[in-house]
């Protein structure tokens, strides 16, 4: 990836179009909204692979995240919790909580933090 500078931030273009970078969110997307979505939407996205290979009947997740950050270490992002709520029919509670165990360990994003940052997960079925 190349980014390049503009005004204010940068950006970069990719396969799905342009991403506009900045730490104002009139000018794009901040940085810590990037590494916040990138973590949430890759544990979701294993998860539905997971809870899809179990033969699972999901029909729609919703994804809620709570960041705690450190403003006397420059802000930093010192944990992330993530709530899932999923929709479907006869969804076994037991299974979800496997399922998503499963999914931290196989999602790349939540490994390459995981020394770094708290990660958490919580959930809910709703039909």
């Amino acid at each position: 990836m190349e980014f390049k500078m503009k005004e204010v931030g940068f950006s970069t273009n990719l396969e799905f179009g342009e991403l506009q970078v900045a730490g104002d969110e009139q000018y794009g997307f901040r940085p810590y909204q990037l590494l916040v979505s990138s973590i949430a939407v890759c544990s979701g996205g294993v998860l539905r692979t997971i809870l899809k290979k179990r033969r699972m009947d999901v029909e729609d997740i919703t994804i809620q995240t709570d960041v705690t950050r450190n403003e006397k270490e420059a802000n930093r992002i010192e944990k992330i919790h993530i709530h899932y709520v999923i929709k479907g029919k006869d969804l076994a509670e037991t299974k979800i909580e496997q399922s998503i165990e499963l999914a931290r360990k196989n999602c790349p994003m939540v490994q390459s933090v995981k020394d770094s940052i708290e990660v958490t997960e919580t959930f809910e079925v709703s039909e």
